[in-house]
């Protein structure tokens, strides 16, 4: 299943990014007011618990799925948990996150986003992009679609 809407080009430069772990975004940083909203919108989403993040940073906020919502493919998921996805502190703003394999290639293809490092050295499925953290509100709506695409994954809504 392809994504439900035709995913817009990302307008301009892709952002420079740190190429190794930690992988953060390190300009067009998004407004602190837009990474703030993009957070209250997925702490809201079902079955949902936000916490620390099993692999990132300390500032970087993660929502964990419901074990018994976790109903999705291992590859949408970090590590063995039920994390799905994870925003960024507010110096960096991008998220990382699972998608299907398809949404994942077109989200990268269209400009959104990045594979994380340990995809391309085969320790991590091709699920787990970096999604540039958004703009503006045009981009925070295209951005809150991906990460309601990723709870879908999660939840195995979509495979």
């Amino acid at each position: 299943m392809s994504l439900p809407y035709a995913l817009r080009e990302r307008c301009g430069e892709r952002p420079a990014t740190y190429p190794e772990i930690p992988h953060q975004q390190l300009d067009q940083i998004a407004p602190v007011e837009l990474q703030e909203e993009l957070w209250r919108r997925m702490a809201g989403l079902g079955h949902v618990r936000t916490g620390a993040s099993v692999v990132s940073l300390p500032e970087t906020r993660a929502l964990h799925l419901d074990p018994e919502h976790a109903l999705g493919p291992a590859t949408a998921f970090v590590r063995d948990s039920t994390e799905f996805a994870h925003l960024h502190g507010p110096f960096d703003g991008s998220l990382h996150l699972l998608l299907p394999e398809r949404d994942a290639a077109e989200a990268l293809a269209r400009g959104w986003g990045e594979f994380h490092p340990l995809v391309a050295e085969g320790r991590c499925p091709p699920t787990l992009i970096m999604v540039y953290g958004p703009r503006d509100g045009g981009e925070l709506e295209t951005v809150w679609e991906l990460v309601r695409r990723s709870h879908a994954f999660a939840s195995g809504q979509i495979l």
